[in-house]
C-alpha cells in the first residue's frame, strides 16, 4: 500500500471511542484504531491526533453550568482520551508525545508548534488536546487549525457515520451520502458535519477534509492511502 498523504492530521470523536457502550473507552476501539495507526506509521507518515472528549464530557449536559466552565472540562476530557490513546500506541512500540493547548506539565508537555514538527521529524506521533485552550470552539475548530498549523496534506475526520448525509441518516433512511462538498456547502447548507468556523479555516488554508466511519474496516489505513470512502471536502 502507497499513503497519498506524507503528513496527516486525523481528527478523532470522542464518542467514537466510546463504541457501543456510549461512554467512556472501548477497548476494541481504541486497539483497532491504534493497529491502523501503527500501519500508517510504518508507511512514514506523519501523525498528529486531535481527540474530542464528548464520551466522558458534551456541552454543559443539560445543567445551567457556565459555558466557560463547561468548555473547560470538555478539554480536560481531551486529555483523558489522549493519555489513554497515547499509552495504547506506545505499547505498539511507536513513540508518542502528548501536548496541550493548557498548561499541565506534570502529565504533557505545552503546545509548541516548533516542538511538534521536530517530534515528526523524529518519527512520534503527536497527540494534541484540550481544543485550542480556549472556550466557545469546538474540537473541529481545534482540529482545523493544528492542521493549518503543522501544514497537513488533509484533515482526516473519523466519525460514528461513514460520510456526510444531506439529513441525519440515524432518523431519515432515505438520506442522501454526498461523495463530494464544497466548503461553502458545508457553510451554505449549514451542513452539522463539520462547524462553520473549521470549514472557513480549512477553506481560507487550502486543507482538505475526508469526514468518514471510524467503524468501516481500515477505514483510516484506506483514507491515507487515496481510497475513495466517506466525503471528501474541499475548495472546488
Amino acid at each position: 500500500m502507497t499513503p497519498k498523504y506524507k503528513r496527516i492530521l486525523l481528527k478523532l470523536s470522542g464518542e467514537a471511542l466510546a463504541g457501543d457502550q456510549r461512554f467512556g473507552l472501548n477497548e476494541d476501539v481504541v486497539s483497532r484504531v491504534v493497529d491502523q495507526l501503527v500501519v500508517v506509521h510504518e508507511m512514514g507518515v506523519q501523525i498528529g491526533l486531535v481527540i474530542g472528549g464528548g464520551n466522558f464530557w458534551r456541552g454543559r449536559q443539560g445543567t445551567n453550568m457556565d459555558r466557560t466552565t463547561a468548555d473547560h472540562m470538555g478539554m480536560l476530557a481531551t486529555v483523558m482520551n489522549s493519555l489513554a490513546m497515547m499509552d495504547a500506541i506506545e505499547k505498539k512500540g511507536i513513540p508518542t508525545r502528548v501536548q496541550t493547548a493548557l498548561i499541565m506539565t506534570s502529565v504533557a508537555e505545552p503546545y509548541i508548534l516548533r516542538k511538534a514538527l521536530h517530534h515528526f521529524e523524529k518519527g512520534r506521533i503527536v497527540i494534541m488536546a484540550c481544543g485550542t485552550g480556549n472556550p466557545y470552539c469546538s474540537t473541529d475548530t481545534a482540529a482545523a487549525q493544528r492542521a493549518c498549523e503543522i501544514d497537513a496534506d488533509v484533515l482526516l475526520m473519523a466519525k460514528n457515520v461513514d460520510g456526510i448525509y444531506d439529513s441525519d441518516p440515524a432518523v431519515n433512511p432515505a438520506a442522501k451520502k454526498y461523495e463530494h462538498l464544497t466548503f461553502g456547502d458545508i457553510i451554505n447548507k449549514g451542513l452539522k458535519a463539520m462547524d462553520a468556523t473549521a470549514a472557513t479555516m480549512c477553506m481560507e488554508n487550502d486543507v482538505p477534509v475526508l469526514a468518514f466511519g471510524l467503524g468501516e474496516k481500515d477505514s483510516i489505513v484506506r483514507a491515507v492511502c487515496g481510497e475513495k470512502i466517506g466525503t471528501l471536502i474541499s475548495k472546488e
